[in-house]
């Protein structure tokens, strides 16, 4: 299996560290985030990654170089032209994951401890086309399930705006944990091109029953403003 991490963003909840380094280079404890999450994806098997670079991307490649790629076979997806965000990044990596009848992708700036075994199981047994690694943890937007776990809507905590589908009123909500299981035939379904996000495509495609959530409890923080890197030192060594 392959995993597509998502490097490539300004990480501005970062600043004044991303205003000259890529946020994939902020260090937990003297270790960077893409080195942790190297390592974390080496440890279920997963040895041959994409990686989609952007902001300060030659970093990026001189750290993996100067450390000889953590023994990873590492594929680089460069968006030096344009940061096309998560739908747009996607597709445009797609030459290298096409092939693949199943991938991972997962955030550079998350960190966590969920087992990546069980929630790739649970994708295969389900035999959904994406399958959304959520948790019921404090967050500003929420995806909303059926009793089956399928994704039916998204909900904005701070501005109240909502969508929903299939008229279904007793939903679940559940944050986001920034790692999906997605088969390769998702290339066939983007309606989307050049910039745009995947939860956008996610939201069109729901209707269809195809995208299942895999609720956890594992550890997870995102590292995406300088007090969360204070929560990530306690809990990732």
């Amino acid at each position: 299996m392959k995993a597509l991490l998502f490097a490539a963003g300004m990480g501005t909840r970062l600043k004044p560290f991303t205003d000259s380094h890529p946020k994939a280079l902020a260090k937990v404890n003297d270790v960077t985030l893409l080195e942790r999450n190297i390592k974390y994806l080496q440890s279920y098997g997963i040895n041959d990654l994409v990686i989609n670079i952007h902001h300060f991307g030659g970093q990026i490649l001189a750290f993996l170089a100067e450390n000889d790629n953590f023994g990873a076979n590492i594929e680089i997806s460069n968006e030096s032209e344009e940061l096309l965000e998560t739908g747009g990044g996607l597709l445009f990596a797609k030459r290298f994951l096409e092939n693949e009848k199943t991938f991972l992708i997962m955030n550079v700036d998350i960190l966590t401890d969920l087992n990546i075994s069980n929630f790739v199981k649970l994708h295969e047994l389900k035999g959904g086309m994406i399958t959304l690694a959520v948790s019921d943890r404090e967050s500003s937007r929420k995806l909303m399930f059926n009793d089956k776990m399928f994704l039916k809507g998204w909900r904005n905590l701070l501005t109240n705006k909502k969508t929903v589908v299939g008229g279904i009123f007793k939903l679940r909500e559940l944050a986001f944990s920034g790692i999906h299981c997605v088969n390769s035939e998702i290339f066939g379904k983007l309606t989307r091109t050049g910039k745009f996000s995947i939860m956008d495509e996610y939201l069109d495609l729901m209707k269809e029953d195809i995208i299942i959530g895999y609720q956890h409890t594992a550890n997870l923080v995102d590292v995406g403003k300088p007090e969360s890197i204070v929560e990530a030192e306690k809990l990732f060594r």
